[in-house]
């Protein structure tokens, strides 16, 4: 065969391929299967071009996704990472063959790098796509192409965490084109929402720190000036599992303030109350600045449990300041010698100890009138020693004796004067002592249940709120 016969088979073999490709379909030879790799070059050739052969015509692409995994959400910078298992769909009228023709072929798998593609994108994206490429892609023979890929897509989401950690966050998915408007491209999903929600929580179900609630979407149109284009927006409803934060961060909270309110029944007039519970602060702010990195962190507001871990150690604070209050009260007397106010008894050990419900010692009995020490009730403060004489015979002698003996009888009178001055002292120690520490015993009791009556209050306004946020979600 010279040259010029294979140069002319060329040129005729060009030509029918160039037949063939505008008509819409692709050549197939006998003996072969599959079309020609001829005629798939041709169309190969196109790859710039919108697939249609009627540009008037737009092209049809379907979107569909299965959230697979939630790999990280940053409260701070109000991100999203998640896994989809994305799945694409649009015609090529190009790519079109008999399969009776084609020893029966019904789909081929071509370089999605040499043919035209929708330039369908996440308008939340917010990072470079790192996601592994899959550069293949299915054409039926009818011309419909499905392109499987992975994305690692990194969102922009406003997450709301101040119900942490029992917070559901809502976030959005919008798929469309970048440059074709609906002129060009028409945008709609591959399964209806309901499917791939229930395939999304079958992976997502067991696995990781989220749980997917639910998978809404819609489809809309956006119009920018003259322009529209095609979107679909999804919602991705998904919760936190607490259980991590719950055995963590409220369990060990819980028991240090459980500890903070047994300490209350150590004695009042002891001071190992007060360093017992300065060294329960000090190890619940160690807890927090180890807890701190399980925390989350935004500019917008502060979680609930933060918070609660806040108010927490305000409570331990106003438990030591009360202690500190009552051992200054029953350290009173014995550092100054005062007596208890008029006011202190008829408020503190009468009206207070009855609302309480004070039970006094048997051997005690609160008295509201100040005690007063009665002159001569002592015989040797008062009394004068008379001496009287026995007869005339011994008036002579009795007169000698009492020269001698009187200046050592009022010396020893004076020693009894200054014992029972002391001992007197030494009883109104004592009643003071006691009286100002049935003062602090009635302010403790008082003071400890008005602090438990805050701690039961302050815990079921947090178990309620998060109980609501929990059955809303």
């Amino acid at each position: 065969m010279t040259w010029f016969q294979q140069g002319l088979s060329f040129i005729l073999g060009s030509l029918l391929l160039a037949a063939s490709t505008c008509h819409g379909k692709l050549v197939c030879k006998e003996g072969q299967s599959g079309p020609t790799h001829q005629s798939v070059k041709a169309v190969l050739d196109l790859q710039p071009f919108r697939p249609a052969v009627n540009l008037s015509n737009p092209t049809i692409a379907n979107i569909s996704f299965t959230l697979y995994a939630v790999l990280g959400v940053n409260e701070k910078a109000q991100i999203l990472t998640t896994f989809l298992w994305l799945r694409l769909f649009w015609h090529n009228e190009y790519l079109v063959w008999e399969p009776e023709k084609c020893d029966g072929v019904t789909r081929i798998s071509l370089p999605v790098k040499e043919l035209w593609s929708p330039d369908i994108i996440v308008y939340e994206f917010v990072d470079d796509d790192v996601s592994q490429a899959c550069p293949y892609v299915y054409v039926n023979h009818t011309g419909h192409i499905r392109w499987d890929r992975m994305l690692r897509l990194v969102s922009a989401c406003n997450l709301e965490i101040f119900s942490f950690p029992f917070d559901v966050q809502n976030c959005t998915f919008t798929f469309g084109s970048y440059m074709h408007t609906i002129r060009d491209v028409r945008l709609s999903p591959a399964l209806t929402f309901s499917e791939m929600s229930e395939n999304s929580k079958q992976y997502l179900e067991a696995s990781g720190e989220w749980e997917l609630v639910d998978l809404l979407g819609e489809t809309s149109i956006l119009r920018f000036g003259i322009d529209e284009w095609d979107i679909i927006t999804f919602w991705v409803v998904i919760k936190r599992r607490p259980v991590l934060y719950v055995v963590n961060l409220l369990i060990p909270s819980s028991f240090l303030m459980l500890i903070d309110i047994l300490s209350f029944y150590l004695p009042p007039h002891s001071v190992d109350r007060a360093s017992f519970k300065m060294t329960l602060i000090l190890g619940y702010t160690v807890f927090l600045l180890i807890m701190n990195d399980l925390l989350p962190s935004t500019a917008n507001g502060t979680p609930i449990i933060g918070i609660y871990f806040s108010v927490c150690l305000a409570l331990m604070v106003i438990s030591l300041l009360e202690t500190v209050i009552i051992t200054n009260v029953l350290h009173h007397s014995s550092m100054k010698y005062q007596e208890v106010p008029n006011w202190v008894r008829v408020v503190v050990l009468k009206h207070i100890a009855n609302l309480i419900c004070y039970r006094w010692p048997d051997d005690v009995r609160p008295s509201h009138k100040a005690q007063e020490d009665k002159p001569g009730s002592s015989s040797c403060g008062t009394e004068a020693w008379v001496i009287q004489p026995v007869n005339q015979a011994d008036r002579h002698t009795a007169s000698n004796a009492d020269t001698v003996s009187l200046p050592e009888l009022q010396l020893i009178c004076q020693y009894l004067k200054d014992l029972r001055a002391h001992l007197l002292s030494v009883q109104k120690e004592s009643e003071l002592l006691d009286q100002w520490c049935h003062v602090g015993y009635v302010l403790d009791f008082l003071l400890f249940r008005i602090y438990l009556l805050l701690i039961s209050c302050y815990a079921m306004v947090i178990i309620t709120m998060w109980c609501i946020w929990i059955s809303q979600s």
